[in-house]
């Protein structure tokens, strides 16, 4: 029988390097002078007619329809929260700070992640507990975050505020709004339902963002809809179907499994050679690496942490 979990790590690999176009080619759509807005409507208004298809060629329409009408406006708020809390301020801070610096501070999300814990309940209804033994891992990624923004901050403050608080809101609404939506449909909606589910109970939010952006600033060049394009089919959809199937192949298998997450760690560094070859991104300097290698080795550890009983 062949072993699953080497095809499993190349898919996390291959997943890692599909999510790190979302930040190479928003910084590179923030650098032509794209207004941020479209760039953070136009992914999910692209989204929204590729998921009609796929979900229609698999029948899967009529299950996301009834779902939602069983609750909508917690759809619509969680939702909201998970892909525009999250996707826009994550668009906004790309003019502010290289591709690598955004994905590295993005990482900030798994310790994010843990804090809400609380927040939720557990199969007999009491508070879950933040995992505490999950600590030094965290620690390492928040030093490592911290020393990004120290680099960042160089002679502009102002600027090192508006890139650090955008991704720090966008660290906590997506694992927020992530689980909340995995809460309201209770396991009922496979992956590609519900994503389908929060991006249509998510459209008001993009479209009011897409008309302040038509005010302001009238239509998006074509380069700037094509590089959404991109974004949207890589990042949104290959990037999420290619990550979940790798889990898939070793869910049996705990160490293997927190071997595949931490193959997520790729991220940052597809996004730093992406930046410095696409788009002349600055390399980081000793501060930047150090933060870079601590984040790193922090999500390798938290994800065997998480692994061990």
């Amino acid at each position: 029988m062949r072993r699953p979990w080497p095809k499993a790590l190349f898919y996390g690999i291959a997943s890692s390097l599909f999510f790190s176009v979302t930040y190479i080619i928003n910084n590179s759509m923030a650098q032509a002078g794209g207004d941020w807005l479209w760039s953070a409507s136009l992914r999910f208004l692209i989204m929204l007619p590729l998921l009609l298809i796929m979900n229609a060629a698999t029948g899967g329409l009529k299950k996301v329809w009834e779902e939602v009408r069983q609750a909508p406006w917690r759809w619509i708020l969680w939702s909201t929260v998970a892909f525009g809390v999250f996707y826009a301020p994550l668009s906004f801070a790309s003019a502010y700070g290289p591709s690598w610096m955004v994905a590295g501070t993005f990482q900030f999300t798994i310790l994010a992640g843990a804090l809400e814990t609380p927040l939720f309940r557990d199969e007999n209804g009491s508070r879950r507990k933040i995992p505490v033994k999950l600590m030094p891992a965290f620690l390492m990624m928040l030093i490592g975050v911290f020393l990004l923004q120290l680099e960042n901050v160089g002679e502009n403050t102002e600027s090192a505020f508006l890139f650090a608080i955008p991704v720090l809101i966008s660290a906590f609404a997506y694992p927020l709004g992530n689980r909340k939506t995995m809460e309201v449909c209770e396991g009922r909606l496979t992956t590609i339902q519900r994503v389908l589910a929060m991006t249509l109970c998510s459209l008001p939010f993009w479209l009011v963002l897409a008309g302040v952006a038509l005010a302001r600033s009238g239509l998006p060049p074509v380069s700037q809809v094509t590089q959404s394009a991109v974004v949207a089919v890589f990042s949104g959809l290959v990037a999420t179907i290619v990550f979940f199937h790798a889990t898939q192949l070793v869910r049996d298998m705990p160490e293997r499994l927190a071997l595949v997450e931490s193959t997520q760690c790729g991220e940052l560094l597809f996004s730093l050679l992406g930046g410095i070859w696409l788009l002349n991104d600055p390399w980081p300097n000793l501060i930047g690496w150090a933060g870079l290698i601590l984040i790193i080795g922090g999500m390798v550890f938290n994800s065997f942490l998480t692994s061990k009983k």
